[in-house]
Order: C-alpha cells, then structure tokens, then sequence
C-alpha cells in the first residue's frame, strides 16, 4: 500500500515486445497491482505479460481479443482496479517513457484527497522538454489550448501527458464505458472530469525518450482531436451549466459564436459590396468590425466565467 491506500497502475500496452518487461520491472514495490493490458498485439507482447506475471504476484494481465485503442486499454484496467477496490490508480505506458521515480509525486495529491485526477507535465521549461521534437511540442501546444477550451481547466499544461493517477470517487462517478477509446481518451477523460467538478492537480516532471516511437500522426490526430473536443465541449455546456446546474455563461458562449459568425458574414458581404458592386466598404466593413468585436468580448466573457467555476472545484455527487 501506499500512504495507507490500495495502489494500482494500469499499463496499457501495443505491440511493446521489446520495452513492456523494462517497464514492468520498473515498477516500484509500493504498488498492490499491476493490470497489464494486452490491446490485440499481433506480437509477443502478450506471451511476455503472461511470463512476467508468473514471476510477480502483484501483475494481472488483461487481454484484447481485437485493439481497442490506449483509451479502450485503459479503460478496461481501470474496470478491473475499480472491482477489486482500488483507492488510486495510476497509468504507466507500455513503451517504459514514464519514470517511475515520479510516481510519489503523481499519487501524493490524490492520496491527501486535495484533487482526484493528477497529470504529468512535462511542457512547464524546457529542460524538462529536452528531447521533444519541435513539431510534437507545437501539436501538444495547439491540443492544450483547444483541451484548455474544451475541459474547462484553463490551468492545466500537458491534457496529452498519459501519465496520469486517478482517484476511486472520480472512477464511480464517471461513465467509464463513454469515455473516447483511442488517442484523445485523456482530452475527453478531462471533459467528463470538470462536468462533475473533480479537482485537477499538474504534476511537472522531465520527458523521457528512448526506444519507443510515438504512434501519433499529428497531421490527422490533431483534426481528429478538434472535432471530439468540440463535440466534448458542447456536451460539457449542456450538462455542467444546463442539467446539473445552470449558469448564464451558456448564453455567452452562445452570443459570441453567433455575432462571430455573423461578423464573417458581414466580411464577406462587404468584399462583394465593394469588389462586385464596386460601392464604398467603409459602412458595411464597420459594421462587420463591431459585430465582431462583440462576438470576441462574449466568448471572452464566457471562458472568464469558465475559469470562475474552475477555481470553485466543487464535487458533484
């Protein structure tokens, strides 16, 4: 146990052969569980999480007939710890890139009961990034921004940092079997999270970089991810401010997207006034200007009233 509480972490792990038995026997002693989950790998990754477990007690294996996704993996392992009364439960990736030295770090706050979800931050300087290639630090930079958005948690650095610790009461809150299952599970993990009001906690710690090659293709993953993420925030609207409570920053939102919009319009409109009908811009390109000038200062509004309820933290439930 650690800290008087039942510890588990969840590895989730595809086509990892070379790096998953490194990974488990980095896990420190202090950890009652380990559910490795096996999602479909065509490899030996499978065999290699049967053999380990033989040698460690503390190690359940849990196999995928088909992949399902990192989010899918995770969720199955999370499933598990959750029936066997797990008090937090920690995510190490298969490929041996999280340090175990860190994990007290990520457990303490969600042990002492001050937040329920704990997230590595490996973006907070830069000798902390070394290592990072330029194009993830800048896909992780625009996808912290839209999860900033999407989530909620306007003070969160790293939504895409799989090393994570969640707590038991957030576990048996959250519908588990709705969460996205593949990359962008964390970023939708986050939506869910801030509608029943869980507190967040970033945990910095270095980025480490070895054998394991990134699966991510940041040229889709990013438009993929936007798409989930304002289908995410939608949701969240709805049901932290509409359902569960309500707050006017609904109407906010909803103004600024559409004097936004309108301004567009209006742009639009004025390039075909003096363009096509060769007229004068200037009203029509005023207009269009103030129009969107309201539209920013109500989104503006919106997210100083999104950060309000943030800084609230209160739990639902």
């Amino acid at each position: 146990m650690y800290r008087n509480k039942k510890t588990a972490v969840v590895v989730p792990a595809y086509k990892e052969e070379l790096l998953i038995v490194p990974t488990l026997e980095s896990i420190p002693d202090f950890v009652d569980r380990v559910y490795v989950v096996n999602d479909g790998s065509p490899d030996q990754t499978g065999a290699l999480i049967d053999s380990y477990a033989k040698k460690d007690n503390r190690v359940i294996p849990i196999h995928h007939l088909k992949n399902k996704g990192v989010g899918g993996a995770i969720i199955s392992g999370y499933k598990r710890a959750f029936f066997d009364g797990m008090d937090i439960v920690a995510v190490m990736a298969g490929d041996n890139q999280m340090d175990p030295a860190f994990l007290p770090e990520l457990l303490d706050p969600v042990a002492d009961e001050a937040v329920d979800y704990s997230v590595g931050n490996r973006l907070v300087n830069e000798k902390f990034r070394e290592g990072m290639s330029t194009w993830r630090f800048v896909g992780n930079s625009v996808l912290t921004l839209l999860t900033k958005i999407a989530s909620g948690y306007w003070q969160l650095m790293d939504p895409q940092n799989g090393y994570t610790a969640i707590s038991r009461r957030a576990l048996e809150t959250i519908s588990l079997d709705e969460i996205y299952p593949r990359y962008g599970y964390c970023n939708d993990l986050l939506v869910w999270l801030n509608t029943f009001g869980f507190r967040v906690r970033n945990v910095p710690h270095p980025a480490r970089y070895g054998l394991e090659r990134s699966k991510i293709k940041y040229s889709t993953y990013i438009v993929r991810l936007s798409w989930l993420l304002l289908n995410a925030f939608i949701w969240r609207m709805k049901m932290k401010y509409v359902i569960l409570s309500f707050h006017p920053l609904v109407f906010f939102y909803c103004a600024g997207v559409f004097f936004t919009f309108i301004s567009v319009l209006f742009g639009l409109y004025a390039l075909w006034f003096k363009f096509i009908m060769n007229n004068p811009i200037f009203v029509p390109a005023v207009v269009s200007m103030i129009l969107f000038a309201l539209g920013v200062q109500f989104l503006l509004f919106a997210m100083m009233f999104d950060m309000q309820e943030e800084n609230r933290g209160a739990w639902y439930g």
